[in-house]
């Protein structure tokens, strides 16, 4: 259905401006913080509001595996050393900018506090990791996020910056690399040992694969339909799993996943025009996105596809989406009948079949 391709990523200014400016001829709307400064401002204001209950509790207990295979338990870690974690992706244009900034940190305080570098596993995958940290010379730990870390962080932005202080609770959240960051990076090396906080328990949500009967899974539309995917005899349903900023934001950085994104969104309308016995629904990460941002998307794009917000994106890992677009089919039964990648091209055919 879609192809992936290995796509370039530009500075921001290269990213923002002719954007703004094509969604413009297109009659497009656009983000009000879609420019250089308030974009940063968004970021900030995004991060602290998601990160501001975590701030003096206790950080979770995960255990991490590096690129090069390396196990990193952070409940070890607490007590022993500081822990600087950083959200990021390879298609994230201000993660790009920060990269250096970051890699100095490793050098310089690399011996007093863990760094690692957290990759959200959002349509990203190893290879391409591996690619960028050779292109920089990235030195300090990455690991490949699941979904587990980044729910119970509360990741809503990339990227996104945690500090945790020798006692293992969480001093610091936000976006910028700014002088907050950094007087919070000083403060959790110089504190003296402390009580170790008891860690929370960062636990995976349960995956249903192909074959498997949903089961407590739902979620509420724009409208304010409550949607229950593990109703019976109910009509088949298929779930597109997206990001309203898949086909304008990633359109300069990642042009072929933005050209999927299109593809996916106009192929669904299409077919729920033509399909009527099947229930449609774009599903929407909550990252970078709030109710208003898909409002907006869905008014700007004309987009028939009703829509949900899945804040904290536990539909996505309860189907193991990692990437998008993708697209899960669901029979009569509430049972798992395909869950369609980026690469899968036979989306109508699909859904001809489970009618």
């Amino acid at each position: 259905m879609f192809e992936s391709s290995k796509e370039s990523v530009l500075s921001l200014p290269s990213v923002i401006k002719p954007l703004a400016t094509l969604l413009l001829l297109l009659g497009i709307s656009q983000p009000a913080w879609a420019d250089d400064n308030s974009y940063d401002a968004e970021g900030e204001r995004r991060a602290k509001s998601a990160g501001s209950a975590l701030i003096g509790q206790p950080a979770p207990a995960a255990k991490l595996t590096t690129l090069d295979g390396k196990q990193l338990d952070l409940a070890e870690l607490y007590g022993k050393k500081p822990v600087y974690l950083k959200f990021w992706a390879t298609w994230c244009v201000p993660c790009r900018q920060q990269m250096p900034g970051f890699e100095t940190i490793e050098q310089k305080f690399g011996d007093q506090i863990q760094v690692i570098a957290v990759n959200t596993g959002f349509s990203d995958d190893a290879d391409a990791i591996r690619a960028y940290r050779k292109e920089l010379g990235l030195t300090m730990p990455i690991a490949i996020d699941d979904g587990t870390l980044a729910t119970a962080l509360n990741l809503r932005v990339t990227p996104q910056h945690v500090v945790i202080g020798r006692d293992g609770k969480i001093m610091h959240v936000g976006h910028l690399e700014d002088q907050a960051l950094h007087t919070a990076l000083q403060q959790a090396i110089s504190e003296e040992p402390q009580p170790i906080a008891q860690a929370t328990s960062a636990t995976a949500t349960p995956t249903f694969a192909v074959g498997d009967k949903v089961s407590n899974l739902g979620i509420t539309q724009l409208d304010g339909r409550q949607v229950d995917f593990a109703a019976a005899n109910q009509k088949p349903r298929a779930i597109v799993f997206f990001a309203p900023w898949c086909e304008s934001y990633l359109a300069e950085s990642r042009p072929q996943t933005a050209k999927n994104c299109q593809f996916v969104r106009e192929e669904a309308e299409k077919l729920m025009a033509s399909e009527k016995g099947v229930e449609w629904l774009g599903v929407s990460s909550g990252l970078w996105v709030s109710v208003a941002d898909l409002q907006d998307y869905q008014k700007s794009s004309g987009s028939t596809l009703p829509l949900a917000l899945n804040e904290d994106d536990s539909l996505f890992r309860a189907f193991g989406v990692r990437d998008i677009p993708s697209v899960v089919l669901l029979d009569s039964q509430g049972r798992v009948a395909r869950i369609l990648s980026p690469q899968d091209r036979d989306l109508a055919d699909a859904v001809k079949q489970l009618k």
